[in-house]
């Protein structure tokens, strides 16, 4: 502005000048007079440094990184006075970076810089630069670091070695099995390996009891088993494995009972039957003996049955006369051994208690001849009175029709003695009409002729209703007796022998004078279970 200002007044003094005087021969000359008259000298400035500036990387997520992930780059620095830069990093001392004066920087975080809790940690520093001229720029950058998990790690493990027909618990080392993050950490199967029957816990207990078939396969081919370590919480898996073999020690045999307790009770007549399973660990084939010995010499040896040499089974029977009376029980002991070829064995001691019982079988053949017995001598009663009735029933028939002869010949009537009758017979009908002397006129019949000449008809059939009565009588009670007690169940119980005399009782027939029953008559028929139910239809002869 002030350069324009004297340059405007510079032509104006020109143009006075030429306006007020001669032109000069020379214009340059004009122009240098003018200048040194009347425009002042302007001062020389020098062009100003721009300011020192630090440059960082510019990309995405430079800043961004993992434990275990390593980071570089180099500091660069412009402008300032002095092109000297020196280089220097706050707070110094950080584990991990690396930083020199000439700005290279380097830094690989510790998987330990974040918590195994949190997902990430900032760490925030400050980056200067100076020159000579003691020029100075700063930038303050914050690093992000993000947590890195690692897997477990798992050493070499000892072998584990196995007894046949225990129960083997094998416990994987803590030590060998660590966590670089110090995570807690669980113990994983792998099923597709696992043998049938083992256990692995998440704490690492690893438990077996093999059976004869697996640990004969194991003494030909040890197992190799494999497992996971998981950390908590990522979950990160590492494989790990032990071996499994047989152990080369020589041990005892040992016993299997079934049911396996050490007391029993048992009626006398129940079958006792306990099995026995024998193991050793060197093998079948190292069994030597199983045996007992009994505190009882009644329990005979050959109790003890061979199914094959690794199976036996102990079968017997207490009969009734085992516990004497008047003991209610018997106790006593045995004990079941196994002995295998270098004499170690192992033994069973088991107690038996044998209750004094009731002969079942004999009560219930007894109860059954008491049944059989009363449906006998229902069913020959039965007869009897069947016998008894027919023969009444000709009686009464005969007695009906009476005599002819006799009923006119001895016939008294009375006043009428020594007059000759004359007897008239009617057609059709069995009345007689007697005439006497043709004035007195008498019609009697069958029954008024037995009434006078033979015996009274008013017995005959008082006795054959009785008989009749008791057949009925005899036949509905025999029919409810048969039936109800036809299964020795419902003879067991406390009724069947009250019911019993009941029954019988109904067959002492009162009157077996009047009933003129002959006390020696002996059935045509036998006494068949045949028989028996033609009569009673629910007799059961079976001796159920």
């Amino acid at each position: 502005m002030k350069s324009s200002i004297l340059l405007t007044f510079a032509f104006l003094l020109i143009a006075t000048k030429i306006y007020s005087q001669e032109a000069p021969a020379d214009s340059s000359q004009v122009m240098q007079e003018i200048q040194a008259d009347t425009i002042p000298a302007l001062p020389v400035t020098e062009a100003k440094a721009p300011p020192l500036l630090l440059t960082l990387p510019n990309y995405s997520g430079w800043n961004i990184l993992q434990e275990g992930q390593k980071l570089e780059f180099s500091l660069l620095a412009s402008g300032g006075t002095d092109s000297t830069y020196s280089y220097r990093i706050s707070p110094a001392g950080v584990e991990g970076i690396e930083f020199d004066s000439l700005g290279r920087f380097s830094w690989t975080p510790s998987y330990s810089f974040v918590n195994r809790l949190k997902a990430d940690s900032t760490l925030q520093l400050m980056f200067e630069v100076e020159n000579n001229s003691d020029e100075q720029a700063r930038q303050v950058v914050d690093f992000v670091v993000q947590h890195v998990n690692r897997p477990p790690a798992v050493g070499e493990l000892k072998p584990f070695y196995v007894r046949y027909n225990t129960l083997n618990t094998y416990t994987i080392e803590s030590s060998v099995v660590q966590d670089a993050d110090g995570d807690p950490l669980v113990f994983v199967p792998i099923l597709d390996v696992m043998p049938e029957g083992a256990k692995l816990s998440p704490q690492g207990e690893f438990t077996w009891k093999p059976s004869l078939t697996q640990f004969n396969q194991l003494r030909e081919k040890p197992l190799v088993l494999e497992f996971y370590v998981e950390d908590q919480p990522a979950k990160a898996r590492t494989k790990g494995q032990f071996k499994v073999q047989i152990t080369q020690q020589d041990l005892p045999p040992s016993i299997q009972m079934v049911p396996s307790q050490a007391q029993f009770k048992y009626k006398e007549d129940a079958t006792i039957n306990l099995k026995f399973q024998l193991y050793d660990p060197n093998g079948e084939r190292d069994l030597a003996s199983f045996s007992m010995i009994s505190s009882n010499t009644d329990v005979p040896a050959s109790a003890i049955v061979k199914n094959t040499a690794s199976q036996y089974e102990f079968i017997w029977t207490p009969g009734y006369d085992f516990v004497k009376d008047p003991l209610d029980s018997l106790s006593f002991n045995i004990t079941f051994f196994v002995t295998d070829k270098s004499n170690k064995q192992d033994e069973r001691s088991v107690t038996f208690t044998i209750l004094n019982a009731v002969n079942e079988a004999e009560r219930d053949q007894n109860l059954y001849a008491e049944y059989h017995a009363s449906m006998v001598r229902a069913w020959d009663l039965m007869e009897q009175l069947k016998d008894a009735e027919d023969d009444l029933k000709k009686r009464y028939k005969k007695a009906k029709r009476g005599k002819k002869a006799r009923s006119l010949t001895n016939a008294s009537l009375g006043a009428a003695t020594g007059l000759t009758p004359v007897v008239v017979e009617e057609p059709g009908t069995s009345k007689k009409i007697t005439a006497i002397g043709g004035t007195a006129v008498m019609t009697i019949g069958t029954l008024e002729a037995t009434e006078v000449i033979g015996r009274s008809t008013k017995d005959l059939v008082e006795r054959l209703n009785y008989i009749m009565e008791k057949r009925n009588e005899l036949q509905t009670k025999g029919d409810i007796y048969a039936r109800k007690y036809a299964l020795k169940s419902a003879r067991r119980k406390p009724d069947f022998l009250k019911d019993n005399d009941e029954f019988v009782a109904i067959m002492n027939l009162k009157g077996l004078v009047a009933l003129e029953l002959d006390a020696g008559w002996k059935n045509k028929s036998r006494a068949t279970n045949e028989n028996i139910a033609r009569t009673f239809k629910d007799f059961n002869g079976d001796k159920q």
